[in-house]
């Protein structure tokens, strides 16, 4: 099954750097954007494998 993420990237000095959006403290980068959308697919799966301990995640807060 295929999921979807949202992903913030952008090039700078002749390199491509990324994260994702509910993680923005973990950047990546790649010398191409394809090679940067890999190392962002394999970051995601090292965030969510529950292995690394401490993971911050930007979430939303409902106040009424």
């Amino acid at each position: 099954m295929k999921q979807t993420v949202r992903i913030v990237v952008w090039e700078e000095d002749g390199a491509w750097l990324g994260y994702h959006e509910d993680y923005p403290d973990y950047w990546t980068q790649g010398k191409t954007k394809a090679e940067l959308k890999k190392n962002l697919k394999e970051l995601y799966l090292d965030i969510t494998s529950g292995e690394i301990p401490g993971i911050r995640k930007v979430e939303e807060l409902v106040i009424s």
